[in-house]
């Protein structure tokens, strides 16, 4: 409209329009295009009356969001046997608040079967006196902290850290099976040769016990992970780095080896807060709308490791401008998990006691009907981080 109105004054102004070696007399140009011209603003001008004149219906400012999706996310069982059995997924809505959902986030706390090297000191403080056991160290998580899962991570059997054997690496999980109760994640040390032999002798030694064998991916030999799963009654992370047609690819692969959507769990990679945590929150988004749009390869719940977040040097890193390390690193493991919670992610791999007891708080509302229960106080939640 105001482009118009500026090309009538300029017409009314002037008394011929000359473009290059074109001359048309200002009478001619008028006999020709005002008509139009004065046509067309009298239409807009009529439609932005019209529009101006309707009457936007009531809207409740406090009904959630609802959207019917012709898919949702298959449910995972982890935990079985001797375990108490936790739940991931299920959900029908894009966003946790949209509607009560089915199963709660699940937070799972990091433990390793050596003393873990540069742990930030606000995470040593806490385990210093158990971190030579695994199953020590996962009993204070259970038992002090209030963990509802374990993920323990065979660090040790890394070629190029102590390079313990398979056989040692089920070891540990014994250990820690006889510690604890809860269900298991179990992770090896990242090495694409040696980790699916490893990964098939810890599901042999937790065989029905329904542990997560944490990863498969399209560098290694997911096979091999995924023939172990099916073995010994496991479920597996499918792992991808922020890709959705990887991650696609990685499920079709897996699920041509025996394992259904009831048996994987997605892991699109968690970039810390401030360090490309915008690329995961583009991927889980988009995984989990192609899931609730029908799109069965991608219909599993999603696992967040949050405990990246405490690589970003604003976790740990010792400047007096920032404020002490022992609120920032828990603070930026909180926000980071929060982050990936609202996205959609089911479970998440964390590390400070505080950090997993207030995203457990906050996880726990999403179960909840929308705004009708009281909710725990937790206003002064950065000053209980110590």
């Amino acid at each position: 409209m105001d482009k118009m109105t500026q090309l009538l004054k300029l017409l009314e102004n002037t008394d011929t329009i000359e473009i290059n070696d074109f001359r048309m007399d200002f009478d001619e140009l008028e006999i020709q295009i005002m008509p139009a011209v004065q046509r067309m603003v009298q239409q807009v001008a009529q439609k932005q009356a019209e529009v101006a004149r309707e009457v936007l219906p009531t809207m409740d400012p406090f009904a959630p969001p609802v959207h019917n999706w012709p898919g949702e996310v298959a449910e995972v069982q982890l935990g079985a046997g001797s375990r108490k059995s936790v739940f991931l997924g299920g959900q029908k809505a894009l966003y946790r608040f949209e509607e009560p959902q089915p199963n709660p986030p699940v937070v799972t706390f990091d433990v390793f079967d050596i003393p873990m090297p540069g742990l930030p000191k606000p995470i040593r403080e806490h385990f210093g006196d158990v971190m030579e056991h695994p199953g020590e160290w996962a009993k204070k998580a259970v038992k002090d902290y209030g963990a509802n899962m374990i993920t323990i991570h065979l660090i040790g059997t890394g070629p190029k850290v102590m390079d313990k054997t398979p056989r040692q690496a089920a070891q540990d999980i014994e250990e820690v099976l006889q510690a604890v109760k809860v269900p298991l994640v179990i992770g090896a040390s990242g090495d694409p040769v040696k980790d699916p032999i490893v990964l098939e002798a810890a599901a042999q030694a937790a065989e029905g016990e329904r542990c997560l064998l944490a990863s498969a991916n399209l560098d290694l030999d997911y096979k091999r992970v995924a023939k172990a799963a099916v073995d010994y009654n496991h479920a597996v992370l499918s792992w991808a780095i922020t890709d959705v047609n990887m991650q696609k690819t990685l499920n079709k692969y897996l699920m041509k080896e025996g394992l259904t959507q009831n048996d994987i769990v997605m892991d699109p990679t968690t970039c810390a807060l401030g360090y490309g945590i915008e690329f995961s929150i583009d991927v889980i988004t988009r995984t989990r709308l192609a899931a609730l749009k029908g799109d069965t390869d991608l219909q599993m719940p999603m696992s967040s490791g949050t405990t990246n977040a405490w690589g970003s040097r604003e976790a740990w890193m010792k400047k007096d401008e920032w404020g002490p390390t022992a609120y920032r690193g828990p603070i930026w493991e909180i926000i980071t998990g929060l982050t990936m919670m609202l996205c959609g992610v089911d479970i998440f791999m964390m590390l400070h006691p505080s950090s997993v007891k207030m995203l457990k708080e906050i996880g726990n509302t999403f179960t909840r009907d929308y705004l009708s229960t009281d909710v725990p106080d937790i206003t002064n939640w950065i000053t209980e981080l110590e």
